[in-house]
């Protein structure tokens, strides 16, 4: 049972809690803040380096490697992903953000488009296939090789036709190989042929939205060109998403065999840089007319 002296006692204590003055209760909220912002959180500014700037071929992570050197050395010849560790059965931190970084790149490499402004810059003649979008391109490869009627009529009115040379340029797999590599290699073909007596009309350059590889025998029917060659992005990896694709034939045909065209590939910077690539592109064009043959036909003449 309560004493009435502790009910008293208890009454006071409350009475005078409800009665404190004002500047006492300031006083103690003033000191919560003050506790509460002696250690603000720090944000910083800036950004952190790209990590896909790094040289994997000159990035070794082996700790008391037997042979550091030896290891460099074929480190230098494959970008392979060679040399790295792990944290028990894991790869380590940094390994890890890489793989994951290179992917999003081959990602974003196959569902992005070119830009508008390279096209118009380059002056090409934008076409599309019968694909409505990237998740049909890649799902039906079938109609990324067909054009209906308005594109049809479209690449008719704006080609030259009968030419010797056709450049068709598409973005197939890879709209960042296009991107990185067609302002250089279109110069590069172009200065090539040239030391042939040959040349391309830059006019009637065909871009293709959502293309697939034998469109381009569909553009060389409607057209009558002699020699067509279709600059397309690769189907991207981990070691770069900016590779870039050659495929040349001689009066290509629709449902032609695969062994009639020609391919130069891994056209990069980390491969065959496109000024290289374009001028030896010029060189099998002229092979081409020559001999009229292309693909396999070609290697048994050459």
């Amino acid at each position: 049972m309560v004493d009435n002296n502790e009910i008293k006692s208890l009454i006071v204590s409350i009475l005078e809690e409800m009665t404190e003055p004002k500047s006492s209760i300031e006083s103690k909220e003033n000191q919560h803040s003050t506790v509460s912002t002696i250690n603000p959180s720090q944000v910083e500014t800036g950004m952190i380096d790209d990590i896909t700037e790094v040289d994997i071929r000159k990035q070794f992570l082996i700790p008391d490697p037997v042979d550091r050197e030896g290891y460099l050395k074929m480190k230098a010849k494959t970008p392979a992903r060679l040399g790295l560790w792990r944290s028990g059965p894991r790869y380590k931190t940094q390994s890890m953000l890489r793989f994951r970084a290179d992917h999003a790149a081959a990602q974003d490499a196959v569902f992005s488009y070119v830009s508008e402004e390279i096209i118009k810059e380059m002056n090409f003649i934008e076409v599309a296939t019968k694909c409505q979008d990237k998740d049909e391109y890649v799902t039906r490869p079938d109609l990324g090789r067909q054009f209906d009627e308005e594109n049809t009529e479209k690449i008719k009115a704006g080609v030259k036709p009968n030419q010797k040379v056709q450049i068709i340029v598409g973005d197939g797999l890879s709209s960042a190989a296009i991107e990185a590599n067609i302002k250089e290699i279109l110069p590069s073909i172009k200065q090539g042929l040239n030391m042939f007596g040959l040349d391309f009309d830059s006019e009637s350059v065909v871009f293709i939205k959502h293309a697939r590889v034998p469109a381009m025998d569909q553009i060389a029917e409607l057209t009558g060109a002699e020699v067509v060659c279709y600059l397309i992005g690769e189907r991207p990896g981990l070691v770069t998403a900016e590779s870039m694709s050659a495929y040349i034939a001689y009066k290509p045909t629709v449902g032609m065999p695969e062994a009639r065209r020609t391919v130069i590939s891994n056209i990069h910077k980390g491969g065959t840089p496109a000024v290289e690539a374009g001028a030896y592109i010029a060189e099998l064009i002229h092979k081409m007319l020559e001999y009229k043959k292309s693909g396999i036909d070609l290697k048994e003449v050459e």
